[in-house]
């Protein structure tokens, strides 16, 4: 597994990598499609649309909320 400082850095490289290829104006869904499929090139252990349970006192919601992409489960990304 990765250490934070280098998925950190494999993160940002590949966000620039995008927007420097694509630049602005697109839906985030292509964003994201880029985006994985540059962390994936990087070698990054990816999930896309990750859930995440959200709780409020005795309710819990299992879908309560999707991380748009989750890297190496430790880092979120959301565009």
């Amino acid at each position: 597994m990765m250490e934070i400082n280098q998925i950190t850095g494999n993160i940002i490289a590949c966000t620039i990598e995008v927007h420097t290829f694509i630049g602005t104006g697109l839906l985030e869904s292509s964003y994201e499609e880029f985006l994985v499929f540059e962390l994936q090139c990087a070698e990054s252990q990816v999930k896309r649309q990750n859930p995440l349970p959200v709780i409020y006192e005795e309710i819990k919601l299992d879908g309560g909320f999707r991380i748009d992409i989750w890297v190496e489960n430790n880092e979120d990304i959301e565009l």
